[in-house]
């Protein structure tokens, strides 16, 4: 299934995009789409039995906001450096164990919402990523089989950073990861059975319309089940929170002098194989 929310800004309605494209309305189901609505495998099943019976209401979608898919996120959780050709453009190491930062949940806004360019920033860059969404509470998880088991889906992130406040500034990376509207996620969050296999996706972006990333999550140095299983050792995971999983080469940062990075007027655009696209403009603080 694909999940999502639409309308205004704290006002958001659960929606469900069916097979045909057409968004129908999920209020008369369930009250949000949430950690508690993906924990909930008897919610869940009304949404599916609800949708293949037809019974869903078409919602107009001409001029409706979507928002994040997902409400109330407890944690953000972020793996740096993950993907080989990102290490190498940056002149890093691959890591020996994945890289971990976090970025507050009230930096996640909608997939076509306005991205501010912090006051002062000269570093502002892009990153697409694969988000997993978290559907059942892990704790030191022992397998990948059983790391994948806890997703509910995946979705697209855009991990925008500022390069100057995360590696200049002094301390940890999370001043340059932590600015207002730095998560766009979304648009829908696409359930773990549609997306068999998380190492097979493309993912691209664009800024003012020049492609900057083509990868692949096949190149991540540590998969995704990898990932949620590593980080279950060192925290629990509950419904709902994200996982960012690393982003491929195509940064400003990995790019020669002068590096072009984000201003505000610059539009960046990105999707992911079959979670569907962004677009955000980027627009001073």
């Amino acid at each position: 299934m694909k999940l999502l929310r639409v309308g205004t800004s704290g006002a958001e309605r659960p929606a469900l995009l069916d097979a045909e494209g057409v968004l129908r309305d999920l209020s008369g189901v369930v009250p949000d789409i949430d950690g508690a609505l993906l924990a909930d495998e008897a919610a869940l099943g009304r949404i599916r039995t609800a949708a293949e019976a037809g019974e869903l209401p078409v919602l107009d979608a001409d001029g409706l906001r979507v928002g994040p898919p997902v409400a109330r996120i407890g944690k953000v959780v972020c793996i740096g450096l993950n993907y080989h050709d990102h290490a190498k453009e940056t002149g890093a190491e691959p890591p020996a164990e994945p890289v971990i930062f976090f970025k507050a949940a009230d930096t996640v806004v909608g997939p076509y919402d306005t991205v501010l360019v912090p006051r002062g920033s000269v570093k502002t860059d892009w990153e697409v990523e694969l988000a997993v969404v978290i559907g059942r509470t892990a704790r030191y998880l022992g397998s990948h089989e059983e790391a994948l088991a806890h997703v509910a889906g995946y979705a697209v992130a855009h991990d925008v950073s500022e390069r100057e406040f995360q590696i200049e500034r002094g301390g940890t990376w999370d001043k340059g990861k932590n600015c207002e509207t730095f998560n766009p996620l979304g648009p829908w969050l696409v359930t773990a059975d549609e997306v068999p296999d998380p190492q097979g996706l493309g993912l691209k972006l664009w800024v003012n319309g020049e492609l900057r990333q083509d990868g692949s999550t096949s190149d991540q140095i540590f998969s995704v089940a990898e990932v949620v299983r590593y980080v279950s050792q060192f925290m629990t995971l509950y419904p709902g929170d994200v996982i960012n999983t690393g982003t491929p080469a195509g940064v400003a940062l990995g790019m020669p002098e002068p590096k072009p990075f984000l201003r505000a007027g610059d539009v960046v655009e990105l999707e992911i194989e079959g979670l569907g696209r962004q677009r955000q403009e980027f627009k001073p603080a």
